[in-house]
C-alpha cells in the first residue's frame, strides 16, 4: 500500500504536480504515518491566518527527518510549532495499491514517486492532523523533538539555516513573511 496526503476531498485519481524538485511527480510513502506532515504547510497556514495576500505558489515547510532506524522525526524549530501547524487541520490520506515508481531518488526512507496518474483505491479522513501525529508518536511510529528539547548545537544550526534561507528568499515573499514572524530574533542584525 502507498499513501499520499492532501487537503483536497474526493480525489479518485492523483496527478503529478511540480514541487520542490521542479519536476512533475506524485509523492507517496509506504508508511501512512510519514505522510501526516503533509496535511498542513506551516507557511501557507500562517500567511492565510494573518491575512497575507499572495497569489504565487506557496513555499513548503516541514521540519522533519529520519532516524537511523527509518522512523520519522519531527522537530519543532520554534515554540509550539506542532500546534501552530497541525492543530485543527483536517485532510485526507489517500491509498493506492499500485504505483509505478519513477526511479527519482528523494533520499527519503520509504518514499516512492510517480510520473504517471495514479488511481486511488481508498481514502481516510483525518479530522485533526495534530491528534493523528500525537497518536503515531504514542505508538512509536513517529518521534517528536519539542522546541525545549533542542540541543544548543541544533539551535545554532537552525539559526544559521534560517538566516541563509531568508537571504536566499528574495522571490518568495510568503516565505520571508513566515520567517520574520517565527524567527525574527535570528534575523535582527
Amino acid at each position: 500500500m502507498y499513501y499520499h496526503a492532501s487537503g483536497t476531498e474526493g480525489l479518485s485519481i492523483l496527478e503529478p504536480r511540480v514541487s520542490n524538485h521542479q519536476i512533475p511527480l506524485i509523492y507517496f510513502s509506504k508508511k501512512r504515518e510519514n505522510v501526516l506532515v503533509y496535511l498542513s504547510n506551516a507557511i501557507q497556514k500562517y500567511c492565510i491566518e494573518q491575512g497575507f495576500e499572495y497569489s504565487g505558489t506557496w513555499r513548503k515547510w516541514a521540519s522533519y527527518g529520519f532516524d537511523k532506524d527509518g522512523i520519522q522525526r519531527i522537530e519543532e524549530y520554534y515554540p509550539n510549532a506542532l500546534v501552530d501547524t497541525y492543530k485543527g487541520v483536517s485532510g485526507y490520506v489517500y491509498f493506492a495499491e499500485m504505483v509505478e515508481d519513477s526511479g527519482f531518488l528523494t533520499n527519503i526512507p520509504d518514499a516512492v514517486t510517480s510520473e504517471k496518474t495514479i488511481v486511488v483505491n481508498d481514502c481516510e479522513y483525518v479530522a485533526d492532523a495534530y491528534e493523528a501525529i500525537l497518536e503515531a508518536e504514542k505508538h512509536g511510529l513517529i518521534r517528536i523533538t519539542r522546541y525545549h528539547e533542542l540541543s544548543d548545537k541544533m539551535m545554532k544550526w537552525i539559526k544559521e539555516t534560517i538566516i541563509k534561507e531568508y537571504e536566499q528568499a528574495d522571490e518568495y515573499p510568503d516565505y520571508r513573511f513566515f520567517l520574520e514572524a517565527k524567527f525574527g530574533d535570528f534575523l535582527q542584525r
